[in-house]
C-alpha cells in the first residue's frame, strides 16, 4: 500500500500523521504541497492533521518551523491541528518555561537525580535559572562534543543536537538569552503540546478490507510490557515529575505494541525512531530522523500512503 496515490474518500475521514521535522522548514513546506497536490481537496481540507512531535534542533531553522505550525488553523479552518510533543520539544519547553509545572508542587530539580551521573560528560546546563529546570531541559542546553554513535555524526552542541535552535533564535548555544529570545508566540506553543492523542473511529487499509479502529499518537510508542491504562493516565496529565517519558523518549521498549492491546483494534502510530516502519496497526513515520540527507515522511489513512517531502509531482 505504501507510494500508491491517496484515493479520493468519499465515506472516510482522511487523518495524516506527519513524522519529524527537526527544524527542516522547506522539507515540511514541501510535504505540506505535497499532500495537498494527493489528497483530494474535500478530504485534505476536512482531514484530522496529526503532527508527531520533534519539531526542533539538528535542521537550521526551528523558528520558521514554529510559524508554519502556529499559522495552520487559521489558514485550514476546516481541518483539527494536533500536536504533539516529542522529546526534543519537551526539553526545549523547559527550558524556556513553557513546560507544565508538576501537579503536585514538587520542583523540577527532583527529576535530576537519576540522571546525575551523566552531567559532567554531557556538560549539563548550569546558568541562569538552571535551578528551575527539568532534568531534560538541563541535557539539552549542555554542551556535548565528538561523534554520536547512534546517528553516526558529530554532536551539534549537546546531547539533544540543540546548538541549531539556539543559532537560529540568534543566540549562542547554551546561552540563557534564548529564554528571552523566543516569542511569546512559540513559548505558548510549546506549553500547549500534548503528550498523546486519542481517535475513535479512524480506518485503516488491510488485507481484508477497510477496519475500523482507535487511534493512539504518541512521539516514541507505547511500553510493551507497561499497562495501557496506566501511560495513558500519565501522558493525558503530562505528568512532568518524570523524569525520562518512554512515551516520547523510549526505543526497543515501545517499538511494539503494548501486551494488553495487541489482540486490539487498536492503531498505535509515532514517529521519533528514525525510521519507516508499517506493519499492521504498528505505525512508525520518522523517516528524516532529522538528518539533512533524509525525508520528512506522512501517512495518510485510511490508504496507508506514505507522503515524502522529496515526491515529485504527479503528471
Amino acid at each position: 500500500m505504501e507510494d500508491q496515490r491517496h484515493k479520493p474518500n468519499n465515506k472516510y475521514r482522511t487523518v495524516c500523521c506527519i513524522g519529524d521535522i527537526h527544524g527542516h522548514i522547506t522539507k515540511l513546506q514541501n510535504l505540506w504541497s505535497n499532500l495537498q497536490a494527493q489528497i483530494n481537496p474535500p478530504d485534505f481540507h476536512s482531514a484530522l492533521i496529526i503532527f508527531l512531535g520533534d519539531y526542533c534542533d539538528r535542521g537550521n531553522n526551528t523558528p520558521a518551523v514554529l510559524d508554519f505550525l502556529i499559522s495552520l488553523p487559521s489558514k485550514y479552518p476546516q481541518q483539527t491541528h494536533v500536536f504533539l510533543s516529542g522529546n526534543h520539544d519537551l526539553a526545549f519547553a523547559g527550558f524556556v518555561g513553557a513546560l507544565p509545572a508538576p501537579a503536585d508542587g514538587s520542583n523540577f530539580s527532583d527529576t535530576w537525580s537519576e540522571y546525575e551521573a551523566n552531567e559532567e560528560r554531557e556538560g549539563w546546563y548550569k546558568e541562569v535559572e538552571f535551578e528551575r529546570m527539568h532534568v531534560q531541559a538541563r541535557r539539552w542546553a549542555g554542551k556535548m562534543s565528538g561523534f554520536d554513535p547512534v546517528k553516526k555524526i558529530e554532536y551539534k552542541g549537546s546531547i539533544y543536537d540543540a546548538g541549531p535552535t539556539f543559532e537560529a533564535y540568534g543566540v549562542p548555544h547554551g546561552s540563557p538569552d534564548l529564554i528571552k529570545a523566543v516569542s511569546a508566540e512559540h513559548k505558548k506553543f510549546l506549553a500547549d503540546m500534548v503528550w498523546v492523542h486519542e481517535e475513535d473511529n479512524v480506518c485503516i487499509e488491510t488485507q481484508d478490507g477497510i477496519k475500523q479502529c482507535k487511534l493512539i499518537a504518541v512521539h516514541a510508542g507505547l511500553e510493551k510490557k507497561r499497562g495501557i491504562e496506566e501511560q495513558l493516565t500519565y501522558l493525558r496529565a503530562r505528568d512532568t515529575r518524570i523524569s525520562k517519558v518512554e512515551a516520547l523518549s523510549g526505543r526497543k521498549n515501545v517499538w511494539d505494541l503494548p501486551e494488553d492491546v495487541a489482540e486490539s483494534s487498536t492503531i498505535v502510530v509515532s514517529g521519533h525512531h528514525g525510521k519507516l516502519h508499517i506493519e499492521g496497526r504498528r505505525l512508525i513515520i520518522d523517516e528524516g530522523g532529522g538528518l539533512e540527507h533524509n525525508p520528512v515522511a506522512a501517512v495518510v489513512l485510511p490508504s496507508v500512503t506514505i507522503v515524502r517531502d522529496t515526491d515529485q509531482p504527479k503528471k
